[in-house]
């Protein structure tokens, strides 16, 4: 009856311990929880082009804002063969194992010694009563030269386990995990990236293969000219000059033909580069001109688009981790608890070694330390945390107005080149219309060949200004798509 009480006394301040270590772990926590900064955010872009919704552009998912078959063919490519979307991947797996390692912070560290054999040479007069002389040997050829030596033969298991009372584990497991997000958000920043860039070398692309067909076809156009100016020089009505202002004309059109072609060849070998491909061709069927640009974007709240974006959501994964980090370090200012164990077979005889339960041994130390004096390493420590989080924070507020500026300046980009596309096609119309009236008017004689070439110089600017720009009006979109996170 005795021992039953003393067994169950003896649970009751186990369980009690136990309840009172829970409530000591949950009150106690070091570093202040995270909390996003007030950021000073319109309701609005200026010279917004559209309403303001919800949803934006941003969040389309790439293969549907993409459409073009052989684009979609080139990212996909990409996304699994690009040499830095590779990297990002390790990189994620690399940050993924230091989160289990953090995460493992909670457990003891447990380690074994399979066997350990220690000889230690003492002097003659170390021992001190005669009850000793059981362990010792001595030698026997000079006894009374040689140490007296003692033998050890031990093995054994030890545990070390660190109560996380203050926090400190579970503040560094936070920032491990912000640190893992990090390199995932980092990865998706570079995916979109990567998708913008290989959209608009596809487009520039596009815009080479339709500046080939208007030098193509104004070198046709030259041609037809310097056969009237050869017949008309044959009857009589121009001179010879004629003849080699024309052929200059033809010869400045035929050298645009292979500056484009040479830009071409490289613009695809660059696609296949990001694609991590070899140079090579890249067949398609698409034109420029198959491309329709929207009148209008949606480019969805400020608020919200914003934190779509990666590299936003990345700088405020940084501030988590630097704001846990305040806590890591503030952990090292107060004590420690530890408890440490260890227990296993030791013998000074070998031939006792594994004798049970003779040679068992075991102990248990618990340990509460605490920092005296370091050098103000802590103070330090601590101080330089507290500011490193003052630099994250304003990191994250700068990447935030960046971001606004950009978005903003995207949209206004986007609105201000519909104008100039606008008046470069009726640029186009009449530089066309003013080829033709040069024509006629050169075959009746009311026009001369100097005319004739200035209004084919007009006509071939235009065209390639009008080609330019539908390029840009197509860059434009694809930035304003990256900007406002670049979609899932």
């Amino acid at each position: 009856m005795i021992k039953k009480n003393i067994k169950t006394r003896h649970f009751g301040s186990i369980a009690l311990l136990t309840i009172f270590l829970s409530l000591l772990l949950n009150a106690c926590k070091v570093g202040k929880d995270y909390k996003r900064p007030h950021l000073n955010l319109p309701k609005k872009y200026r010279d917004e082009i559209s309403p303001a919704d919800s949803v934006g552009i941003g969040n389309i998912y790439w293969r549907e804002f993409f459409v073009d078959t052989t684009l979609r063919k080139i990212i996909d490519t990409a996304l699994v063969s690009n040499y830095d979307m590779r990297k990002a991947l390790k990189n994620i797996q690399i940050a993924n194992q230091r989160v289990f390692q953090a995460r493992a912070e909670f457990l003891p560290d447990i380690n074994a010694t399979l066997g350990s054999v220690n000889r230690q040479y003492r002097s003659k007069n170390f021992y001190s009563n005669p009850s000793s002389k059981y362990y010792e040997t001595k030698g026997k050829e000079a006894p009374e030269t040689l140490f007296d030596y003692t033998m050890q033969h031990m093995s054994s298991i030890g545990l070390s386990w660190e109560l996380d009372i203050w926090g400190k584990i579970r503040r560094l497991n936070e920032r491990t995990l912000a640190e893992y997000l990090q390199t995932y958000e980092a990865r998706k920043l570079l995916q979109t990236q990567l998708v913008a860039n290989i959209a608009e070398g596809y487009y520039n692309l596009l815009m080479l293969d339709a500046q080939l067909e208007v030098a193509r076809r104004n070198l046709r156009l030259t041609d037809s000219t310097l056969r009237i100016v050869k017949l008309q020089r044959d009857a009589g009505q121009v001179t010879s000059l004629a003849i080699q202002q024309t052929e200059s004309q033809r010869l400045a059109a035929q050298s645009l033909i292979p500056q484009l072609e040479r830009q071409v060849v490289i613009q695809e070998n660059s696609l296949r580069a990001l694609s991590g491909e070899l140079p090579d061709s890249i067949p398609r069927d698409a034109s420029l001109t198959d491309f329709l640009i929207e009148d209008s974007v949606t480019a969805g709240v400020p608020l919200y688009m914003v934190s779509h974006r990666p590299d936003v959501r990345a700088s405020e994964l940084a501030l988590r981790a630097a704001n846990a980090n305040v806590g890591v370090t503030q952990a090292y200012r107060y004590p420690a608890l530890t408890i440490e164990a260890e227990g296993g077979v030791n013998s000074m005889l070998s031939k006792n070694w594994f004798k049970i339960p003779g040679s068992l041994f075991g102990g248990i130390i618990g340990s509460l330390t605490a920092p005296v004096f370091n050098k103000r390493k802590i103070k330090t420590d601590i101080e330089v945390a507290k500011l490193e989080r003052d630099k994250a924070e304003l990191d994250f507020q700068q990447v935030v107005l960046d971001a606004i500026n950009e978005i903003t300046n995207t949209l206004i980009t986007f609105k201000k080149l519909q104008e100039e596309y606008e008046i470069a096609e009726n640029r186009v119309k009449v530089a066309q219309l003013g080829i033709k009236q040069a024509g006629l008017l050169f075959k009746a004689g009311y026009a001369t060949y100097l005319e004739v070439i200035t209004a084919q110089q007009n006509a071939i600017d235009s065209e390639l200004e009008l080609v330019s720009l539908k390029q840009q009006l197509l860059l434009a979109r694809v930035e304003l798509y990256r900007a406002l996170g670049g979609g899932a």
